[in-house]
């Protein structure tokens, strides 16, 4: 068993704070005390409200808009922290910005995930508690213990609830199939993929193929995320051109960039099923959109942390809670 420290406590940054609220209600604690905020020169500043010496402190921050503020949030918090004597520091990044730049995938590109990762590192986290990476090799470019998981069986039960007959699950390119599959072995359905390729850095993609049979059925597009919704909207239309009765879509991170919320809101899909990982601002709520709460994990992996005890079971546990609760943790936003 791994060491055990002193008390527990949970703060955040300002980029999710209702998220961080619902962990600390799950685990039946105040959330932590801070200050997070910019001064008139637009400099970040983190003052910490109680003592932490020798203490458990995990910082939950989701590195999403504004991007380069979160990152800055969480480094100065975690800094803070560690110049505060907190026994042990966990970063909680629910969605890890910058986490599409894994790769040197061109001449004279940075790889911006591992710069990242070095940061939070150098910053004094000692590790690190993530949702859904866009990469698994992003876990390599940390020193430091990182525990990945997953909240597709949070989205792939919802859809087992929903009882759709004889669906299939759809990969919108060939990157994201192993997510597909995984998806497609909860609910015992085939698996669709579609094979495109990016054009350059604009974020544009064109279909080549559509690989397996959706004619006559109800498809699910599952991927990590939806940036832009040209991929996922994309793939609804190449679905339906190929006889696909009905389609939904699964994504476990809801960035809702640019045109995202237009293209959703015009498109064939029927419902949008995502989780809070990242705060979806009122102006981009619209009906289609559901959101599942991702707490009830988070909060059950972090005091298994905490206690030094099984993280893997945490996802019998929070599975268990969530079957309970799964229509009281749902809202259309």
């Amino acid at each position: 068993m791994s060491k055990l420290y002193d008390q527990l406590v949970v703060f955040g940054g300002n980029t999710n704070p209702a998220l961080v609220d619902d962990i600390c209600a799950h685990i039946g604690i105040p959330r932590g005390r801070a200050e997070v905020f910019k001064f008139s020169n637009d400099n970040s500043f983190v003052r910490i409200g109680e003592s932490v010496r020798g203490n458990d402190a995990f910082v939950v921050q989701t590195l999403a808009e504004p991007v380069n503020d979160s990152v800055m949030e969480l480094l100065i918090m975690v800094d803070t922290l560690r110049s505060s004597s907190a026994g042990r520091i966990t970063a909680v990044i629910p969605y890890y910005g910058y986490g599409r730049s894994d790769k040197k995938d061109q001449p004279r590109v940075p790889v911006t995930a591992r710069l990242v990762a070095k940061l939070i590192e150098t910053a004094g986290a000692d590790r690190v508690l993530t949702l859904d990476l866009h990469a698994g090799q992003i876990q390599a470019f940390f020193d430091i213990p990182v525990d990945e998981m997953t909240a597709l069986y949070l989205l792939s039960h919802y859809f087992v609830e929903k009882r759709l007959v004889g669906p299939v699950i759809v990969s919108p390119d060939l990157g994201s199939t192993k997510r597909g599959r995984t998806f497609a072995e909860v609910l015992d359905a085939p698996l669709a993929i579609i094979e495109k390729r990016r054009l350059g850095n604009s974020g544009h993609s064109e279909v080549v193929n559509l690989i397996g049979s959706v004619a006559g059925h109800p498809v699910i597009i599952v991927d990590d995320e939806i940036d832009t919704a040209g991929s996922i909207t994309q793939a609804a239309d190449v679905c339906l051109r190929n006889g696909a009765s009905e389609v939904y879509a699964a994504a476990v991170h809801p960035v809702f960039s640019g045109p995202a919320m237009t293209r959703l809101q015009a498109s064939p899909i029927r419902e949008v099923v995502v989780t809070n990982s990242i705060a979806i601002p009122e102006h981009k709520r619209i009906d289609k959109v559901t959101t599942l709460s991702i707490a009830p994990l988070l909060g059950e992996v972090i005091q298994r942390i905490h206690t030094g005890t099984s993280v893997s079971a945490a996802y019998r546990a929070a599975e268990a809670l969530q079957t309970r609760l799964l229509f009281g943790s749902v809202s259309g936003s």
